[in-house]
């Protein structure tokens, strides 16, 4: 098991594994509860992989920031407040079915959370 497999396992609150049908948009809600001052992260990991950084949103900046390998109009995000958060997948494909966390800093506390 990889340090960011572990890191984000041992952070994770919940995961939400899924199975979908082509050509689906899928959304994903995160709730940050009480952060509110940081960017909303969304991770891929596939079964037998290690997690992948998909993009990051906050509430404000006008575009999500896109990590290596993902972009929009595939992947996109918006907020529904400061701490609710939303990941959208358009077109799906069967390599989308994956596991999925909401992840962000908690600069109160000085910690990440994940979801």
């Amino acid at each position: 098991m990889t340090w960011a497999n572990e890191y984000l396992h041992r952070h994770s609150i919940y995961s939400i594994p899924w199975t979908i049908s082509n050509m689906e948009t899928v959304t994903m809600d995160c709730n940050l509860g009480s952060v509110t001052d940081s960017a909303g992260r969304w991770y891929k990991q596939s079964p037998g992989g290690v997690p992948q950084f998909i993009l990051s949103n906050y509430h404000g900046w006008s575009n999500p920031s896109y990590g290596s390998g993902f972009s929009s109009p595939k992947f996109t995000s918006n907020h529904q407040s400061q701490s609710d958060y939303r990941l959208i997948i358009n077109n799906v494909q069967e390599g989308d079915s994956a596991v999925y966390y909401c992840h962000t800093w908690d600069s109160s506390a000085s910690e990440d959370v994940s979801q």
